[in-house]
């Protein structure tokens, strides 16, 4: 599933639709009508770790509450992609967004669910529709998403957006492959956002200290919401710490490494993204470390939780405990 940097760029995506009424709707959600949305207006909209939140209301209200999840920082280097998204609006073909060319192992609980919670309720007067995407969930502004191979059958079919929202200025947002639900409120805590201003180290630094792999607790959304399989082996690599490593083996300046790496990287991930650049990874789907070694790779996780794929270098990154030699 996208991670985190990749739900901030669709959140700079429905951005510029703040403040507009959905004119029409499609998709081929069976959950939920989509037509249940046609003539709502979008009010807000924000984001936490892979999650975004779009807040629909039957009237036009002034606008948008102005809660922007964006740190400082990144509020800067955005500004001018923010720019460029509000005349994109206007253009037919538009600008795509798509998380396909990030080959991510993770998978999301009940993806066959495309949508819960039935209907709005009438009486509520905000409404929070909370996306939450699949392995290669994406939004698409302006435009439909294209078949870039045949399938197994050999047709080009292209894919289906789960939901299209068109929208009174001129545009269109196509979600596909996420699953949708309704909620009151959005459920949000900064404190976890590896992408917030307000991150918590000093609990992020407790979790990691635990009796347990630390390749387990970087994926546990508890602790970094928005960290997903790209972020953890790149963080695990350039710290120097075996993924099967025990946290309460490691030094505190080791531990200190790790969440220094977690937050730059995811950083410099999302100012890539605002810049249209190419993440570029160093263990991550590699057969050779930069330092010429070659990279070992297997699938971990935790007993009963999903396993997702894990790319190393065993001399790079000694095992704590160690164990019986390696072989590659």
């Amino acid at each position: 599933m996208p991670e985190g940097p990749s739900v901030r760029k669709f959140h700079r995506l429905v951005s510029p639709f703040v403040g507009q009424q959905v004119v029409k709707t499609g998709g081929s959600s069976q959950k939920l009508c989509p037509a249940d949305l046609q003539a709502l207006w979008l009010q807000d909209t924000q984001v936490h770790g892979k999650k975004l939140f779009l807040r629909f209301d039957p009237d036009e209200e002034s606008g948008p509450s102005g809660n922007n999840p964006l740190s400082e920082p990144l509020q800067k280097g955005a500004r001018k992609e923010e720019s460029r998204a509000q005349t994109w609006t206007l253009e037919p073909t538009g600008q795509k967004i798509s998380n396909q060319s990030l080959k991510s192992t993770e998978l999301v609980e009940g993806e066959s669910s495309e949508f819960s919670g039935g209907a709005i309720a009438a009486e509520n007067t905000e409404r929070w529709l909370q996306v939450s995407f699949g392995l290669f969930g994406s939004i698409w502004m302006n435009e439909f998403s294209r078949a870039k191979k045949a399938n197994k059958r050999g047709d080009w079919r292209d894919p289906v957006p789960r939901l299209v929202l068109y929208f009174g200025g001129g545009g269109f947002l196509a979600f596909y492959n996420c699953q949708m639900s309704w909620s009151s409120y959005p459920v949000v805590k900064p404190t976890t956002d590896i992408l917030s201003e307000k991150f918590h180290r000093e609990q992020a630094l407790q979790a990691l200290g635990q009796a347990q792999p630390v390749c387990y607790t970087l994926l546990d959304q508890r602790y970094f919401s928005g960290l997903g399989n790209i972020i953890k082996n790149e963080a695990l690599y350039r710290a120097g710490i075996h993924p099967l490593s025990l946290g309460s083996l490691l030094s505190p300046s080791s531990l200190e490494s790790l969440v220094a790496h977690v937050l730059k990287f995811s950083t410099d991930w999302l100012q890539g993204k605002f810049q249209g650049k190419q993440q570029h990874t160093q263990i991550y789907q590699k057969e050779q470390c930069p330092a010429g070694h070659q990279v070992m790779k297997e699938a971990f996780g935790p007993p009963g939780g999903f396993q997702r794929l894990t790319w190393w270098c065993p001399q790079c990154q000694p095992r704590l405990p160690p164990e019986e030699p390696e072989q590659v």
